[in-house]
């Protein structure tokens, strides 16, 4: 006999699925991801000045992001088809603490929002729109500057939903972990 799994994704046999959400009521939902970038001084200029060779690279990227979090249901297997109402995409630089990168003092933070009225929450619709945004960064600048880094992708917050909200605890900036 299999132990009962503790996941949604598992039924009462082990077996994985796809969570039946025909008895959840339709609630407004938002959710808010992040991805960092690191990059070279020389990258981070480009952006600043707007004169990269592949041209409005905040502007691409935010486009990107948008598109992709409507791509969601097709990249994770068990996510349900929701109506997107709304995604933004917004930009920070933030600054780092001596030693946590050698090469920029400097990282580029992907903020994405997501909004909809639906059964089920759209956090992965919004990690997929931060991630792809600073991939975008990345495809936009690695003639500049191959050895940029992707990382941290993570929620910052979200509300709605039988769950309730959640909200990260504020770190400090720090981005190296």
């Amino acid at each position: 006999m299999k132990p009962k799994p503790s996941s949604t994704h598992f039924n009462d046999a082990g077996e994985v699925h796809m969570v039946d959400v025909t008895e959840k009521a339709v609630t407004v939902r938002s959710a808010t991801a992040s991805a960092v970038i690191c990059m070279s001084r020389e990258a981070a200029d480009a952006i600043e000045a707007g004169d990269a060779k592949k041209g409005d690279v905040l502007a691409v990227a935010r486009l990107a992001g948008i598109s992709a979090s409507k791509w969601t249901q097709h990249l994770i297997p068990l996510c349900h088809a929701i109506p997107i109402e709304a995604v933004s995409i917004d930009f920070e630089w933030v600054q780092c603490e001596a030693g946590e990168m050698d090469r920029s003092n400097r990282f580029l933070r992907c903020l994405a929002t997501a909004r909809t009225t639906s059964k089920t929450g759209i956090e992965m619709e919004a990690m997929t729109a931060a991630s792809i945004t600073a991939l975008t960064v990345y495809d936009m600048l690695k003639s500049v500057d191959r050895a940029m880094v992707v990382r941290q992708v993570q929620l910052e917050s979200k509300s709605g939903g039988e769950s309730g909200d959640f909200r990260r605890p504020q770190d400090g900036g720090k981005f190296g972990d």
